[in-house]
């Protein structure tokens, strides 16, 4: 296994992950070719099984598709979908927890808010 990957989560979820980065980032557009299951295998050295697991879920989320003998490419509005779906991820994750701790410690939305401000761009 490379160690690239953190073995914290399954690495199919960490391939996934890459091919998603890469598109939010933009270094995947849409329309843009996908780094092949064969090209992935090779450059981190992991199980094609492994690989497939990871980029068929794109697949079936329309995220990437397929191009029969000619390889995967990123789906229109594939940006959009994604970033929808870390924004929803983002509230789950982060923004209930820290809404439910400020409403325990007494700070208004409105002190939550100034303290975002205030700690918006400086290193945490």
């Amino acid at each position: 296994m490379s160690n690239a990957f953190d073995s914290s989560k399954p690495i199919f979820m960490q391939v996934r992950e890459l091919i998603e980065d890469q598109i939010v980032n933009d270094q995947l557009k849409e329309g843009d070719q996908a780094p092949s299951t064969n090209q992935l295998v090779s450059f981190y050295k992991i199980n094609h099984a492994t690989v497939s697991k990871g980029i068929n879920q794109l697949v079936e989320e329309g995220i990437l598709f397929k191009r029969r003998g000619i390889g995967m490419f990123v789906a229109e509005g594939a940006k959009q979908t994604l970033m929808g779906q870390r924004k929803e991820a983002f509230v789950d994750n982060y923004v209930k927890s820290l809404m439910q701790e400020a409403n325990k410690l007494g700070i208004t939305q409105a002190e939550v808010i100034e303290l975002i401000k205030n700690t918006k761009g400086s290193e945490v």
